[in-house]
């Protein structure tokens, strides 16, 4: 069982910046897959950034490329979100996913076994 807990989420304008993190209770070495998801009120959940293997093979939505950074820190069990220049419709529940098997980085919620509460972001105008 893996568990996962984001932090970083709040109130900014857009433009500013945030890092969202990850804390999971298995060493992220041990995790194949790692990613952030998104959900907008009245919306789908839909894939953000993900991040795979030991080199760190990264994919990024065409909403957040250029603008948002993934990254892994294995020492300490913990995935980021680096968003810059937020947009208003950022505004989103932040969830962190995991999944340990699996070839490439799915951009699928199917795909992923586990999932952390989630962390509120809100970009204003």
């Amino acid at each position: 069982q893996v568990q996962l807990v984001e932090s970083g989420g709040g109130l900014v304008q857009a433009g500013d910046s945030l890092r969202l993190s990850c804390t999971t209770s298995i060493p992220t070495s041990y995790i194949v897959t790692m990613a952030w998801f998104r959900q907008a009120p009245g919306k789908e959940r839909e894939f953000v950034s993900g991040i795979r293997g030991i080199v760190g093979s990264t994919v990024y939505s065409d909403a957040v490329k250029g603008r948002f950074t993934i990254s892994r820190d294995n020492a300490n069990n913990t995935l980021y979100l680096q968003m810059n220049r937020l947009k208003p419709e950022a505004t989103a529940v932040y969830y962190c996913a995991a999944r340990t098997y699996g070839a490439y980085v799915s951009t699928s919620t199917a795909d992923y076994s586990y999932w952390g509460p989630g962390t509120q972001v809100t970009v204003s105008s």
